[in-house]
């Protein structure tokens, strides 16, 4: 039977890997909802200025 102290160091451990994958989910939404925001600020951009030039 493993010791209370492994069953410590395990748990702490898969908490860090926990950590890590949140860590890693919230970094890429972000830059999901980044890239949406550029896309949808430069077809704005580029209707506006369509329209201005025609």
């Amino acid at each position: 039977m493993q010791s209370l102290s492994d069953k410590i160091d395990k748990l702490s451990t898969d908490m860090e890997r926990s950590n890590d994958k949140f860590d890693a989910y919230q970094k890429g939404t972000q830059w999901v909802v980044q890239l949406a925001f550029t896309l949808i600020a430069s077809a704005t951009l580029t209707i506006i200025l369509s329209t201005v030039f025609k």
